[in-house]
């Protein structure tokens, strides 16, 4: 058998088992640089840009410079570094058809913590013209009810003192845009591409939260030059799994230290807001429009709220594997009718989608065996985005004078996982950065019953509205005593 090729920018003549990128990447320079370089990222957003680079006409200038902050990010960088960004993306199709290609759009990678200035010096280069984010949804550092920032953040106070050197990724675009500000260098624009409601606005509003402690004549320059787009994205991308190395390595004949794999499905709704130049995204398929509303809210409230009411009784259900969950005639159920009954209510009109097509289309999507996306990963930081996904139906119900009832006892699944064991008895490990507070409050709340939606950050105040808490509290009992099969069935029936 002939050894995998190891995956570097030299080699890439010599891989025959994978598509590689067909444009000249030593003539690539890095105008966007991004902020959390993770699967979703390398599976979606650099896949448009490899596509756009492909293209060319220009493109040249719009390469990716990658970023990490966290401690975590230390493996990217001696992922990606090595390999010169370049790294091996998986498609899987329901059917068992496997695409492998090689994503040349990441031509740097800069860890933080091994040289802060830079980083900083990378974005205040007057050829980084945009910012992109996947932070994940805690990264914003914001209150999803109240939506204020916490200036209370440790990390955040220390760089808010004079001359630190930034941890968070407010520290670093801020102080960019006063070296650019000081050499009279245009503002850069600032993409979210993070899966919160108006994640452009939320963008806005913390990064100019940060400038203003820091800085107000700062943030009034932000205010008056940096733009912030909203967008929707979409590609269900699993953690890779660990025989995925093997198996690219096997059938494509390359040596990748950290591929991806993810479903073939992708959209990516754009607003077209942009302050100093973007690329031609719509050649590479992106929609770009002038309101992203629309199609945020379907994409949170059916896609990223349906997987929470698939995660959290499959969980209890002992459930590891999301397809599995999804051929499971209750969860299947379950989802269809909180897509219709509960979701779709508190949507805008979406131009060009035809709802009940989409819902569809969703359920298939989740139903791919190929993925092997974990139950495990839907379930992780609940208590970041619950409170952004499903407590928003919720309230929109509840102020439209209706009821969410099967939202609610997604809610209260989500409270019994949190007390440790499945309905088997099997232990759950919550991943969640509040993971000790939320056993605390699902254990009390057996004998104060509201105290796990007692907290107003997570779930403003819900707990005072009967339209919530009644349905809540029969699932949460009904969980209790009868378990989650029986109390889906009862849900079902009514």
């Amino acid at each position: 058998m002939t050894a995998p090729i190891e995956l570097n920018p030299e080699a890439l003549p010599s891989i025959t088992g994978a598509a590689v990128p067909a444009y000249d990447r030593s003539a690539v320079r890095s105008g966007i640089v991004h902020f959390g370089v993770g699967g979703f990222h390398r599976a979606h957003q650099a896949v448009y840009m490899d596509r756009i680079l492909g293209i060319g006409a220009g493109a040249a200038g719009w390469g990716i410079c990658g970023v990490g902050l966290r401690p975590a990010d230390a493996a990217m960088r001696d992922a990606l570094v090595p390999q010169g960004g370049l790294y091996t993306l998986t498609l899987k199709h329901p059917d068992g058809a496997v695409e492998t290609s090689v994503v040349g759009s990441i031509v740097d990678y800069l860890y933080a913590p091994d040289d802060p200035e830079a980083v900083i010096e990378r974005l205040a280069s007057p050829e980084t013209r945009i910012v992109s984010l996947t932070i994940t949804e805690g990264g914003y550092n914001f209150s999803a009810t109240t939506g204020d920032f916490d200036a209370e953040n440790p990390d955040v106070m220390h760089d808010l003192e004079p001359g630190a050197v930034p941890r968070t990724v407010f520290g670093y675009v801020t102080e960019a845009l006063r070296r650019r500000q000081d050499r009279g260098v245009p503002a850069f624009t600032v993409m979210s591409c993070d899966n919160i409601e108006g994640n452009g606005h939320v963008a806005h509003r913390t990064f100019g939260a940060f400038a203003r402690l820091a800085d107000t004549a700062l943030a009034d320059w932000i205010e008056a030059h940096v733009r912030f787009p909203n967008s929707m994205v979409d590609r269900i991308t699993p953690a890779t799994p660990v025989s995925l190395r093997g198996e690219v390595a096997a059938r494509a004949g390359v040596d990748d230290r950290w591929p991806v794999v993810a479903e073939p499905y992708t959209q990516w709704v754009l607003e077209d807001a942009f302050g100093h130049g973007r690329p031609r995204f719509e050649d590479a398929g992106v929609q770009v429009v002038d309101d992203v509303a629309p199609y945020e809210l379907m994409k949170l409230r059916l896609l990223n709220a349906g997987h929470q009411a698939l995660g959290h009784f499959a969980r209890l259900l002992g459930y590891e594997y999301v397809h599995d969950a999804a051929a499971d005639p209750d969860i299947r159920d379950l989802l269809r009718r909180y897509m219709q009954d509960e979701g779709r209510p508190t949507l805008q009109p979406v131009p060009g989608i035809d709802l009940d097509d989409y819902i569809e289309t969703l359920l298939d999507r989740f139903s791919n065996p190929a993925i092997a996306d974990t139950v495990a990963r839907l379930c992780q930081d609940a208590s970041d985005r619950i409170p952004k996904w499903l407590v928003p139906v919720i309230v929109s119900r509840l102020n439209d004078g209706a009821v969410a009832p099967l939202a609610a006892a997604v809610v209260a699944a989500w409270t019994r996982g949190c007390e440790g064991v499945d309905d088997a008895g099997a232990p759950i490990v919550p991943a969640d950065r509040d993971a000790d507070a939320l056993a605390e409050r699902a254990a009390l709340s057996r004998t104060e019953p509201l105290a796990f939606v007692a907290e107003p950050d997570l779930f403003g105040d819900l707990a005072d509205r009967s339209g919530f808490t009644e349905p809540y509290l029969a699932a949460l009992s009904s969980l209790r005593e009868s378990g989650a099969r029986a109390t889906l069935r009862e849900l079902l029936a009514q």
